[in-house]
């Protein structure tokens, strides 16, 4: 059974995130969200909800740091280190190393055997930590971020379809996980139960705004 676990070196202070007036529209002009303010609160799990998905994804590069064409700003408190799980993770995958030593490169700790933890928690065990990882599944991709994930020990984590690919038994252990999680997440999901049992706030980005509710995903509905 996978085991997920999230930790975080140090609390969040007081500012977490600070959204204002952050728009981005695709290359030829259509707006996928505009003008959002908002700013998240210690404790927040936020469901990010859009009626395009590529408007979600576009919000998470932007408060990543992987895309910086968009107009307004967003600022993260001093203290907030972030984690992120991308929709799209084919670049993380590129080398031909073995994955020991792809996790390796995430870590400040290099030793073998505390490398191989965190891939044994995602069930990569025995001869398997050798599997190149250019030739992995989608699933063992999104298995792999999940291990890097855990290694950051950062305490806010920015998940953009972390369901994705994997079965029934990992979704499982990544709800629990999240569900005992007391620092910041902001996630999107397709999976209704994963989004109703975690997300205590939902903000749904548009071209009109942000619709900012703190309630459950059911409520919101």
């Amino acid at each position: 059974y996978p085991g997920i676990i999230f930790r975080a070196d140090r609390d969040c202070g007081d500012q977490i995130l600070r959204v204002e007036h952050l728009s981005k529209k695709t290359d030829d002009g259509t707006a996928l969200f505009n003008d959002l303010n908002f700013t998240l609160d210690k404790g927040d799990k936020v469901a990010i909800l859009a009626k395009d998905h590529l408007a979600i994804t576009a919000f998470f590069e932007i408060i990543s740091g992987e895309d910086t064409n968009f107009s307004g700003e967003y600022i993260w408190g001093q203290t907030i280190t972030k984690s992120y799980l991308p929709n799209e993770n084919i670049k993380y995958f590129n080398g031909d190393d073995n994955l020991i030593d792809w996790l390796r490169q995430f870590s400040a700790e290099k030793d073998e055997t505390y490398i191989r933890g965190f891939l044994g928690k995602m069930l990569f065990s025995g001869e398997e930590v050798f599997k190149k990882s250019n030739v992995l599944s989608g699933g063992e991709k999104v298995r792999c971020m999940v291990s890097r994930m855990m290694l950051t020990n950062a305490n806010c984590l920015l998940l953009d379809e972390p369901t994705n690919h994997l079965d029934l038994e990992t979704i499982t252990a990544f709800n629990d996980a999240l569900k005992d999680w007391k620092h910041v997440a902001i996630f999107a999901s397709h999976d209704h139960t994963f989004t109703q049992s975690i997300a205590n706030r939902i903000i749904e980005i548009t071209p009109h705004g942000a619709l900012d509710k703190r309630m459950t995903y059911d409520e919101y509905l």
